[in-house]
């Protein structure tokens, strides 16, 4: 008992990235020795988000075994933080009323989102074992399409009616707050519950107690729709700093909130899809990908890997084609490194922000052309800097004034090249309505790649007069 204390004692003395780790190695050593009441102390000081990340870095036969350490109450609060791969693996290992006790209190749309990763098997029973209010609820929720406010939103909100005193809604605010996952915020509706106006608790608290609501409410309200993109919601709290959105159906009546938190996973989720995108194709649909199969992972990025080897045999082709000119300046061989891996750089630099652009709107002032105007021009810039000490530095190491002017002047043919397919490619894959976000780096790299050397080869034809 005095190291379990003395363990309590450090816990709260180190940092949260410290405090995973530490928590992780000692409940493991614990369960591997058996002393399951040490383990389940060290355990009461530690936040639910702490334990869930210190449960999945355990080895995957002990998950079961350390989330049975936890109460009732606190069981569910860390299973809404755990990973969805960890969390579907606890249904199959639980005991089926344990499960459905967990399920049934968790929030509708953390409920949803859980749903929308297990299998439709497992999704039907666990519907038919929910209370019939949470069943309407997450069926509610799932009805709508993925990735858009009705699916995300929560249902548990307060509303309230303008002819309402402020006692009356904070005395509604009491009776409800236990229920609702945001009490900061409270909106107003009508006999149609069509959304009216919102009114925060400080103005309430702070408000005579025989004053109406609909003399101190807000009527312009910020909302979305059902069907609003979920990556839209997620720009629309950043821009104002909100805390919660209200969700309206077509009919404008209030259907629910997307709170901030939800907000933080969408943007983290959609961060790490693009990751994974600009990667080559690498994408995880969702799951930790340091905890997936690696036969899965393999399939996974085979596919774009096998469509870069490809089209990088082009570049083989070509190079092959121009063996004439290559017996007799052998020295351009050896420059070809240097022009395509400068071109991929750069184009990949390019596609990067525009990209990013994209994703904050940060272009939505700026026309297409201009945009692909100022990247090339960007990439002369380059190409000028770059073709000049390319230049020098490949008269100097081969001693071929002609050579290094070929070098230097394809340096910045395929710069220019480069920024223009980097920010123009984007575009065109948004226009086919494909995710930008694939016009990934190493597929950059690989046309500018095939490109790039065409175009040395037939400058240092010209320069050269071959």
């Amino acid at each position: 008992m005095t190291e379990t204390n003395n363990l309590n004692s450090t816990i709260q003395n180190v940092s949260r990235w410290e405090l995973r780790d530490l928590v992780r190695t000692q409940l493991q050593m614990l369960l591997e020795a058996g002393d399951l009441q040490a383990a389940k102390a060290i355990l009461v000081p530690v936040q639910p988000a702490d334990i869930a990340e210190a449960i999945e870095g355990l080895p995957e036969a002990m998950h079961a075994l350390a989330f049975r350490l936890l109460s009732k109450n606190e069981a569910i609060e860390v299973y809404e933080y755990l990973d969805y791969s960890v969390q579907e693996r606890l249904i199959g290992e639980l005991k089926s009323q344990e499960v459905c006790d967990i399920v049934d209190q968790m929030s509708p749309d953390d409920r949803a989102r859980l749903f929308d990763e297990l299998p439709a098997k497992i999704v039907n029973r666990l519907l038919e074992q929910l209370s019939p209010a949470e069943r309407q609820a997450t069926a509610q929720l799932l009805g709508y399409e993925a990735d858009t406010a009705g699916r995300i939103m929560t249902l548990e909100l307060i509303s309230l009616k303008e002819n309402f005193t402020v006692s009356q809604a904070l005395e509604r605010i009491r009776n409800l707050a236990n229920a609702s996952e945001m009490i900061y915020y409270l909106y107003v509706t009508d006999a149609e519950k069509r959304l009216t106006g919102i009114v925060s608790l400080r103005e309430l608290v702070t408000s005579q107690p025989e004053q109406v609501i609909g003399e101190s409410m807000t009527r312009d309200v910020v909302f979305v729709q059902t069907d609003t993109d979920q990556e839209e919601v997620a720009r629309l709290i950043q821009r104002y700093d909100f805390l919660a959105v209200p969700v309206v159906d077509r009919e404008q009546r209030l259907v629910g909130i997307v709170t901030v938190d939800d907000v933080i996973d969408i943007l983290q989720q959609e961060t790490t899809e693009d990751i994974y995108a600009l990667g080559g194709g690498v994408q995880s649909g969702g799951d930790n990908y340091f905890q997936m199969n690696l036969l899965e992972i393999a399939r996974k990025r085979v596919v774009w890997l096998l469509v870069l080897l490809i089209t990088n045999t082009i570049t083989g082709t070509i190079i092959k084609s121009q063996e004439d000119i290559l017996t007799k300046v052998v020295t351009l061989t050896a420059f070809i490194p240097l022009l395509t891996g400068t071109g991929g750089n750069v184009g990949a630099q390019s596609s990067t922000v525009v990209i990013r652009g994209m994703n904050t709107d940060e272009i939505r002032s700026l026309g297409v052309l201009q945009v692909i105007g100022r990247e090339a021009i960007a990439g002369a810039l380059l190409g000028g800097m770059l073709g000049t000490i390319a230049t020098v530095w490949a008269y100097f190491l081969q001693g071929q004034l002609e050579v290094a002017i070929a070098v230097g002047v394809s340096l910045v043919a395929i710069s220019i090249l480069a920024s223009i397919s980097g920010s123009a490619l984007p575009f065109l894959f948004r226009y086919l309505r494909l995710d930008p976000a694939l016009m990934s780096a190493p597929f950059i790299t690989t046309a500018v790649d095939v490109v790039g050397v065409l175009i040395y080869f037939n400058l240092a034809r010209v320069i050269l007069k071959l």
